[in-house]
């Protein structure tokens, strides 16, 4: 469970809820009108911008951004030296009932275990690392649509709710209340765009950025393990993934033992 990405989002309304309930009636602040125009309205529009498969798949990869957590770099490394150290001593089928992280590594020990060459290795693994980038820019892309559409929508909202107001000026009395519904798409809008859609956009361009960095390392990793290099060889390879800092700090630590 990733807890910035809840803890935000909940932050996020639960600020703007106070605010609402310490000022003016709640109630105000409801209108199913405005709802369907913003909401529902941004939804339709959105999907016309996509098939229904990538539109689909948007809210499956956005769960992710709540879920998915990858494994730390350095605990990965760690991991895999002891899998070279398994494949060099023992050979590469003691790795077929290894417990590891992740699946993308998983694939990987069974392309090992399949005995295939370090070149299809590398290719195998390569496009699955494309095609999981593809899934994840296209859920960033659809939820970024989404951002685009929701403020516009609200204002297309604003102006019908400003041509129903005008409409009536004859009752003074009812002027106010509307100008209020009126003003509300706006604040649906703004607040899908804001506070939803564009968190999860981001969220998912930086797992994908994430992602995309762990498995680029585990497919220099099976590539290494297949051609027999040392583990000790492996090790300071990956440790390119590391940030400087940690890696001064782990070449500080080899220094001091």
């Amino acid at each position: 469970m990733d807890f910035a990405t809840l803890f935000g989002l909940v932050g996020a309304m639960l600020v703007i809820g106070s605010a609402i309930i310490l000022g003016a009636s709640s109630q105000v602040f409801l209108n199913m009108p405005s709802v369907l125009i913003v909401i529902v309205g941004s939804l339709c529009v959105v999907l016309a911008k996509f098939s229904f498969g990538q539109f689909l798949g948007a809210f499956k990869a956005a769960s992710r951004a709540f879920s998915f957590k990858l494994p730390d770099t350095e605990d990965l490394i760690n991991e895999i030296v002891d899998i070279a150290n398994v494949a060099r001593k023992q050979g590469v089928l003691a790795l077929e009932e290894k417990e590891v992280s992740s699946t993308f590594l998983r694939q990987g020990i069974q392309y090992l275990l399949e005995s295939q060459p370090a070149e299809t290795i590398e290719k195998l693994m390569q496009k699955e690392r494309l095609l999981t980038l593809d899934r994840n820019r296209m859920g960033a892309k659809v939820f970024r649509a989404l951002a685009d559409v929701g403020p516009a929508m609200g204002m297309i909202g604003t102006i019908v709710g400003l041509v129903q107001m005008l409409s009536n000026m004859e009752d003074p009395k009812s002027i106010g209340p509307a100008m209020a519904v009126a003003l509300l798409t706006t604040l649906y809008g703004a607040v899908l765009a804001t506070m939803l859609a564009s968190p999860i956009a981001d969220k998912l361009e930086l797992r994908m950025t994430e992602e995309a960095r762990m498995q680029a390392l585990i497919t220099d990793a099976m590539i290494a393990v297949q051609e027999g290099r040392n583990p000790r060889v492996i090790e300071q390879m990956l440790s390119s993934y590391l940030p400087p800092a940690r890696r001064e700090q782990n070449g500080e630590a080899e220094t001091a033992s």
